[in-house]
């Protein structure tokens, strides 16, 4: 006698209940929210920023850049000033009241025409009132200056010494030596009368180096 057949439904009953059960262990992986975007955190954060009735402005003034080496030449200057000392020898200057001095290898003719007033003076630095600092300072930026702007005849006026203690006139020979250890000046001398006399110093400065 044979077998009644199952119906297939019935043969699938015991897989899908084992199908449930497996289900039912796995564990239940949640999703990551979402971050807003960068757009959506700025704009909740300006949503109560209310806007300006007129638009201000705030114009800069457009600075012109030089196109000199501004830095360098002021360490360059300081470090010149530093190197001028109130002691310096006297074998290329010839001594006595009047200022004198040719660096060595400038012909005489340079110093000649120096002191007939043949050069035009081209700037012009004024020492009163300062003390030996001060007019070391001084005069080691006027001549930087002057080098740079390719001045070659300029005067200082250091004083006749009336108002000093002593009645000397305490920059003259301190400014002899300051002069005669830098290496753009050429040669100097007494101003002419018209030009200070006794109480000024005409200097020729070397040109601008290009």
């Amino acid at each position: 006698m044979s077998r009644p057949k199952t119906p297939f439904a019935e043969k699938l009953k015991p897989l899908a209940r084992a199908l449930r059960v497996e289900r039912a262990a796995r564990p239940v992986v949640q999703q990551p929210l979402a971050l807003p975007s960068d757009e959506a955190l700025f704009r909740a954060a300006v949503k109560d920023v209310a806007p300006l009735r007129r638009p201000l402005s705030y114009p800069h003034p457009v600075e012109p850049v030089s196109d000199q080496p501004l830095q360098h030449q002021q360490d360059e200057a300081r470090v010149m000033h530093d190197a001028m000392t109130d002691y310096w020898p006297w074998d290329e200057i010839e001594t006595g009241e009047e200022l004198l001095y040719l660096r060595s290898g400038q012909r005489l003719d340079t110093l000649k025409r120096l002191r007939r007033g043949q050069w035009v003076v081209q700037a012009h630095l004024d020492l009163h009132g300062l003390n030996t600092d001060e007019a070391r300072t001084a005069v080691g930026g006027f001549l930087h200056r002057c080098v740079q702007e390719d001045r070659r005849c300029v005067r200082i006026v250091h004083g006749k010494g009336l108002g000093s203690p002593n009645k000397e006139p305490v920059l003259k020979n301190k400014l002899r030596n300051w002069l005669a250890q830098r290496d753009e000046v050429l040669a100097f001398c007494q101003a002419r009368q018209v030009d200070g006399g006794a109480g000024a110093v005409l200097v020729l400065l070397r040109g601008l180096r290009r």
